[in-house]
């Protein structure tokens, strides 16, 4: 999403300019043209050396760039030049001073300049950060059209807790890849995505499961987020950071927690992927204290869960789309089959797990797509990210089509 883009990335004096090493680097990894902006005071934290290397651009930090030959940085080519503006970190000076309209340096004469998007990513301590005066600026820089990438909760320099952490390069990183992906087709959609195993206890300490990592539904709610979906997650158990600043996540462990939850989001989704490996039975009496190793045969009576894709299938409106997922070792064509016109889905993904490279744990995938129209598709190993940006297509075809 950000191949060729033009972003100036504006540095101020904060502890947090250090992490704008790792920005730069992301930045320029995914492919975007990098110019960076200094305020003197960023020099005390971060050297321009260090920019410059990793950009591959002298770091720009005054109007003049060489007093004896007559050479100065124009800031209105900067600010007509660049794609995106982003102030990370950005000072609570920073702040009043652009809410202001102060221009006393390059980056102030910079963001009065730009004719692009600006993003603005606060970082201070906590005090400063809850301060009526900061709240105000925030507010007014959002009011003028800028955007705001939120100061992050956790402990700050001062050893205090609170928010006011400079949000993770990767978070800033996902806002622009984001705002640049946004599609009209996703704009006020609602996508509703279950992802991950579910846990069924036996008793406190143990649980039935499986093999899923949930890598694949992470894959499918960034993809959607990035196109401008509203995304909820309903997540089992897994490591995975949140996919997207954005995505709305809801973590749960049993197969009963995620069909609850999955049924309090279905009303107002637009469509639903079904991905997470839900356990089809779990204990029907689980102990409330550890079961002691006694002897030599151990019973375990299974019931049957709620069979979340059909019962949603039942409750789905007019308009409304449903994906499910199929994880078959024999007769995958058939099996995926009824399973699609048994839940009332409008898509099955069909997952074989004698196909190498595909199926749980991989970071890659091999599916084949069938629709309620009788379609097959049939696609390559790719990277799990791949495959969920191939089933956003399938869905945005469908919604232009309608």
């Amino acid at each position: 999403m950000l191949q060729h883009k033009r972003i100036l990335l504006g540095v101020t004096g904060s502890i947090a300019a250090y992490k704008s090493a790792l920005l730069v680097r992301l930045l320029v990894k995914a492919g975007a043209d990098v110019q960076v902006v200094m305020t003197e005071a960023a020099k005390d934290f971060i050297t321009p050396l260090t920019l410059s290397t990793l950009s591959k651009k002298p770091v720009l930090s005054a109007f003049v760039a060489n007093k004896a030959e007559g050479v100065w940085n124009n800031h209105v080519d900067l600010g007509l030049w660049a794609d995106a503006l982003v102030i990370a970190p950005a000072s609570a000076h920073t702040l009043a001073r652009c809410a202001g309209g102060f221009c006393d340096d390059l980056l102030s004469a910079v963001y009065l300049s730009a004719k692009c998007p600006v993003f603005f990513a606060p970082a201070m301590d906590l005090d400063m950060y809850r301060h009526p005066s900061t709240l105000d600026n925030l507010r007014r820089l959002e009011s003028f059209g800028n955007h705001l990438i939120r100061a992050e909760h956790g402990e700050l320099a001062s050893g205090l807790v609170g928010e006011g952490r400079l949000a993770e390069p990767e978070t800033i990183l996902a806002h622009l890849e984001g705002f640049f992906a946004q599609r009209p087709a996703f704009i006020g959609k609602h996508v509703l995505i279950t992802a991950g195993p579910t846990q069924e206890p036996i008793d406190p300490v143990r649980y039935i499961s499986n093999h899923s990592t949930g890598k694949m539904g992470y894959a499918i709610a960034r993809a959607f987020a990035q196109a401008g979906a509203e995304v909820t997650l309903v997540s089992g158990p897994t490591h995975l950071p949140l996919p997207h600043p954005t995505v709305r996540r809801v973590m749960v462990r049993s197969a009963q927690d995620m069909y609850v939850a999955t049924a309090e989001a279905f009303p107002t989704a637009d469509l639903t992927i079904l991905n997470a490996a839900v356990a089809d039975y779990t204990p029907a009496h689980p102990a409330n204290q550890k079961i002691k190793k006694s002897d030599s045969v151990f019973a375990l009576e299974l019931t049957k869960t709620t069979d979340i894709a059909a019962t949603l299938g039942t409750q789905k409106r007019p308009g409304q789309l449903m994906m499910g997922f199929a994880l078959e070792t024999n007769n995958e064509h058939e099996n995926a089959l009824g399973k699609l016109h048994r839940k009332n889905l409008d898509w099955i993904v069909l997952n074989s797990l004698r196909d190498s490279g595909a199926g749980f744990g991989h970071d890659t995938n091999k599916i084949t797509v069938m629709d309620r129209e009788g379609q097959v598709r049939s696609f390559d190993l790719k990277t799990k990210e791949e495959v969920a940006e191939d089933l956003r297509i399938l869905v945005e075809e469908k919604w232009n089509k309608a």
